[in-house]
């Protein structure tokens, strides 16, 4: 099985040196999201119940404790409505969904990465093919004996394509994380948006 790898990877070319090295940064992007994008490090479970046991024009103070004892994106935009509080509540609003942004922004990191390896992996294994076929024609050429060598030639094509192949593996793993990590950071935003404006709606009711 690994001199079949080896044998493949040896075929394809200079170019699998690429390929291959997108395949390790996809890889290490892929896993280090997986593992910063667990619920637990985004979303405080405590914080959220505090914020919903909260009444209206309540005080915050048990909210303030438990978020600044956590250290995730939710904690960071409780402490911001919190610190912005004698700011009108438009204000306040202006100032968190600036720092809203910057949350998601962390939490997309590395997936443009992906992004990029999605549309070279594919693009590089093709220039490896046409590559390896002008190599194998060129030589073919040259001895000026095309009808005597279509097995050579067969064979050259396919050793070709090992590019093309590899670009593919690497790109369609990272097309499928580059989707699954994005929908869950959309849904992150979107939960940490209507968490926060529940609590800016309770901490002025009556204030305001």
């Amino acid at each position: 099985m690994f001199d079949s790898i080896f044998k493949f990877i040896q075929t394809g070319g200079i170019f699998m040196v690429p390929l291959g090295i997108c395949s390790i940064i996809s890889l290490t992007i892929i896993m280090e999201r997986c593992f910063a994008l667990r619920r637990r490090h985004m979303i405080s479970h405590r914080v959220v119940q505090l914020i919903s046991e909260m009444h209206g024009g309540g005080t915050f103070a048990p909210i303030q404790a438990a978020a600044e004892e956590e250290h995730s994106p939710l904690s960071r935009l409780v402490l911001n409505c919190i610190h912005q509080l004698p700011f009108s509540k438009y204000e306040n609003t202006e100032s968190l969904q600036t720092k809203a942004r910057a949350e998601i922004s962390l939490m997309e990191r590395g997936l443009v990465v992906l992004e990029i390896i999605v549309g070279i992996g594919p693009l590089l294994g093709l220039l490896g093919t046409i590559a390896g076929l002008i190599t194998i024609f060129g030589d073919v050429s040259g001895k000026g004996e095309i009808a005597n060598q279509g097995a050579q030639i067969a064979k050259g094509i396919a050793e070709a394509l090992n590019t093309t192949v590899a670009g593919l593996v690497v790109a369609i793993p990272s097309l499928i994380a580059h989707s699954v990590l994005s929908k869950k950071v959309e849904g992150y935003a979107v939960e940490l948006e209507n968490i926060c404006m529940e609590l800016l709606s309770k901490l002025y009711t009556g204030s305001r």
